[in-house]
């Protein structure tokens, strides 16, 4: 069996595989609403709220696509860029109002003044990438909403990729809506998207979203503890198991595992001589779920990540769009530990080392996974 090194989806726990090997059970019966009060309270955590969520059968992108949707009655919604899966909140907006593209190079960092300039000539919410995987950084939540705020504008942030790995303050912060998808820091696998809402985003809601995708529906149906639709019996089994692991390793440790693990790449691809892609602010940081590094200029993308494959079964992830073979990225989601990033950078390290394109650095790594 191979090792899965990407940012989502992730390597699953053997208690997560066994639980959705259970016998289906009635979706409208008392058992199944059971595991759903429990799913419902362990996300409110990872979300930091204390309003509704609503889970969906579907793709992280379905959960984008329900908020935005169903909270899309403005005027116009400002859609922050500075990466793909930015770029697919704008073309997700684009469908249901107009959009004020605030567009940045791949990689660099947000710059909140443009921002403010939306809230200026007229934007009347927010959409944004919290954790931008494509290009491994980590967005001024914080301070979006903030902004936002002065202008009374509605926020909704994609946490996909950042809810049960790194700190998600959804209250604290201002934030009205927020989405996670199961296959990523929560170490489900793909098919399940869980969207955060307060009340006051209600005053945004749009009575033409799509009828699978209206969140109204998934509102009505949380006083029975039930989905609207037929759930995917299996995922929230695993879910339900994910959330009890979580809960044993405490949401404070789990964090602080994801960013040890990111840090320990990070270090590592320094001391060898590489480049980390992201370029920062002094709001942005690099993200903790997802390591994006420049390929050595020797490299190319086959000799880096098929030789992982064909050699060691690793699997990392490349580049996307305009990025395919200039970048190379590691991720540290989920469940797994100090065993998978120490495999996956000696691994990596031989490769390159075969091409001349960097120094060992092993050590480096190791010395900072002593703080798990």
């Amino acid at each position: 069996m191979g090792l899965l090194m990407i940012p989502g989806p992730v390597q699953l726990h053997e208690r997560i595989i066994k639980a959705m090997c259970r016998q289906m059970i009635g979706h409208r019966g008392k058992e199944f609403s059971k595991i759903f009060e429990y799913c419902i309270d362990g996300l409110k955590e990872l979300f930091g709220t204390k309003h509704e969520v609503y889970i969906i059968s579907g793709s992280g992108t379905s959960g984008m696509e329900a908020a935005i949707a169903s909270f899309s009655n403005v005027k116009r919604i400002a859609c922050v860029d500075n990466g793909k899966f930015g770029d697919r909140l704008c073309r997700i907006a684009s469908k249901y109002t107009e959009v004020d593209e605030i567009r940045f190079e791949w990689g660099k960092s947000i710059e909140l003044e443009r921002i403010e300039e939306s809230f200026e000539n007229g934007s009347e919410a927010i959409a944004f990438v919290h954790n931008e995987t494509s290009t491994g950084i980590l967005n001024p939540a914080k301070e979006i909403a903030k902004i936002a705020k002065k202008y009374d504008a509605l926020v909704i942030m994609d946490g996909i990729t950042s809810v049960g790995g790194d700190v998600v303050k959804m209250d604290e912060w201002g934030i009205d809506v927020a989405i996670v998808g199961s296959q990523k820091c929560l170490g489900c696998p793909p098919g399940l998207a869980a969207v955060a809402v307060n009340e006051r985003a209600w005053d945004y809601y749009n009575e033409k979203a799509p009828f699978y995708l209206d969140l109204k529906a998934y509102k009505k149906k949380v006083p029975d503890l039930q989905t609207p639709y037929t759930p995917a019996v299996p995922l929230f089994y695993a879910l339900e198991e994910a959330l009890k692991i979580i809960e044993e390793e405490g949401l404070e440790n789990r964090i602080k595992r994801h960013r040890t693990l990111s840090k320990a790449i990070r270090v590592w691809a320094t001391e060898a001589g590489l480049e980390l892609f992201p370029q920062l602010n002094e709001y942005s940081s690099y993200s903790n779920t997802v390591t994006a590094i420049k390929m050595p200029e020797n490299v190319t993308d086959k000799e880096l990540r098929g030789t992982l494959q064909s050699e060691y079964g690793i699997t990392i992830s490349g580049g996307q769009e305009h990025l395919k073979g200039k970048i190379f990225r590691i991720g540290t989601m989920g469940n797994i530990g100090k065993a998978e990033v120490v495999t996956t950078l000696a691994a990596v390290e031989d490769v390159l080392m075969r091409k001349n394109a960097i120094k060992s650095a092993l050590h480096a790594a190791i010395e900072v996974l002593k703080e798990l």
